[in-house]
């Protein structure tokens, strides 16, 4: 599944939280943001795509997830934040090469042809990670761990990258092959970038097979590079970028420009990424994995960024301009996009109220971050309360209603999209600051749900407004208006 993701380092952060975020651009896929109980996750799984049956340890943490409303494909489960504060998000959906499928093959699954035959079931996917992990680990540390052991054990079908957090650590950690991986901690002044391609370009051996302070790899890393001649440097270093991952002319139009425009963001002035003499331009293979940004990233930078369109350049879809390069890029905020979280652990609160989710559905460009604490039994109806019927009582259906009527009538409508995205963003920020305030001077964290209950209001208000707005400016813009007045 194609997607963006961004992973921001507590020292690179505004208030020193760690955050990990990633559209799922899926195939517009309905989606609510729901809390699973202990009680609730069964002790034995089985995979739609892979019919893979897994037993799963007991004592289960609670944890959100925004699963698919419709189950025929599976869970997917995307992402969320457990009882321990831990978050997690998959996958990124990323590239390999003929080398590394050829030395360790895709664990598919194979149908039973007849009645000699025997059902081989495939390995895990994407449709699986999030709920046979995050309910079982402690630290993100932990769940690079746990998921390895997994990927050894079962194999899996598809390249995948995954990222785990808790307040004080990010991994971001990589699929190779059937049953390979790889992984490297984010440093905490840095944020990293990761279209769908094969991302960490920096790996130390010696940290991986000793300490593991930054690098974890599977058990049989070396052997498996040195067996396969998979290593292209032409020193002694290596680069796993190089050695496992693609760069295809389809990479150029599809994912190295995302790099490039979330890089040109942050860091407009440390590189030149405009002009004949640019250090990095949309189709350079070798943009950085992760960066010092120029300032510290805020939760609205994040939102920014993954529902952007190449604005200021001459690759803007919705430019007026008619340049020739107009939409030749992927865009990050992408029309396909189920939904998008922005998983924030804050390490400085105490760990009731460390976990906040800021959620949106649908594509990006147009919809709104909504933050809600994670600590809790359930969700407001509001966002868990969805079916696969169109209906304006609930945030995933009233966000794609609004992308909807506002695409084809941009320049018209983007203005109240803005003020759409502002009005969420600062009533958000207001009532998770105040009733911060209100619970620790209490001493007290169960306010929890009132708070989630009025931020979901606060946004269902919003979004029916913006709603009525974009909808009546979509139908003054219809093609069959006419200017002539019957009154």
């Amino acid at each position: 599944m194609s997607c963006t993701t961004i992973l921001v380092g507590k020292k690179a952060s505004y208030d020193g939280s760690t955050m990990i975020a990633r559209n799922d651009d899926g195939f517009y896929d309905v989606k609510k943001l729901v809390v699973v109980d202990p009680k609730e996750q069964p002790r034995k799984y089985k995979s739609v795509i892979g019919h893979l049956e897994i037993e799963l340890p007991d004592n289960p943490l609670r944890y959100t997830s925004t699963p698919s409303v419709d189950l025929k494909r599976g869970i997917w489960a995307a992402n969320g934040i457990n009882e321990a504060n831990v978050a997690m998000t998959a996958t990124e959906t990323i590239t390999s090469n003929p080398r590394v499928l050829g030395a360790d093959p895709m664990v598919r699954y194979q149908e039973k042809k007849s009645r000699r035959d025997k059902e081989i079931p495939g390995g895990i996917g994407e449709e699986d990670l999030v709920y046979i992990v995050l309910p079982y680990i402690r630290s993100a540390r932990e769940g690079v761990q746990r998921l390895g052991s997994l990927l050894e054990q079962y194999g899996t079908y598809e390249s995948n990258g995954i990222a785990f957090s808790d307040s004080d650590e990010i991994w971001w950690m990589e699929t190779i092959g059937g049953h390979h991986w790889i992984a490297r901690r984010v440093r905490d002044d840095e944020y990293v970038i990761m279209p769908n391609q094969f991302g960490i370009d920096r790996f130390d051996f010696e940290d991986a097979f000793g300490e593991q302070k930054e690098f974890m790899c599977s058990k049989d890393m070396r052997e498996f590079i040195a067996e396969n001649h998979l290593c292209l440097n032409m020193d002694n270093g290596f680069d796993p970028r190089a050695a496992f991952g693609s760069h295809s002319d389809s990479d150029h139009v599809y994912n190295t420009p995302r790099a490039w425009f979330m890089g040109r963001y942050f860091n407009p002035t440390t590189y030149k990424w405009d002009g004949e003499n640019a250090d990095f331009h949309p189709e350079s293979d070798n943009i950085p994995w992760s960066f010092v940004p120029e300032k510290k990233i805020t939760v609205e930078d994040v939102k920014y960024i993954l529902s952007s369109y190449y604005q200021g350049t001459k690759y803007n879809p919705y430019s007026n301009v008619g340049h020739p390069e107009k939409a030749m890029y992927r865009s990050i905020g992408i029309a396909r996009t189920g939904v998008m979280a922005i998983l924030q652990v804050r390490g400085y609160m105490p760990d009731e109220l460390k976990g906040v989710e800021w959620i949106c559905f649908g594509s990006n460009a147009f919809n709104a971050a909504l933050p809600v604490y994670t600590g809790v039994n359930k969700m407001p109806k509001y966002i868990s309360d969805v079916t696969t019927d169109t209906s304006t009582e609930n945030f995933y259906w009233g966000s794609r209603l609004i992308g909807a009527l506002a695409d084809p009538n941009f320049p018209t409508c983007i203005q109240f999209i803005e003020r759409y995205q502002a009005a969420i963003a600062n009533q958000g920020h207001q009532l998770i600051r105040e009733y911060d305030k209100k619970m620790i001077e209490a001493g007290k964290f169960d306010l929890k749900d009132e708070a989630n209950k009025k931020l979901c209001e606060m946004a269902k208000k919003e979004t029916i407004n913006t709603l009525n707005r974009v909808l009546h400016d979509a139908s003054m813009h219809m093609k069959n208006n006419y200017n002539r007045s019957d009154n």
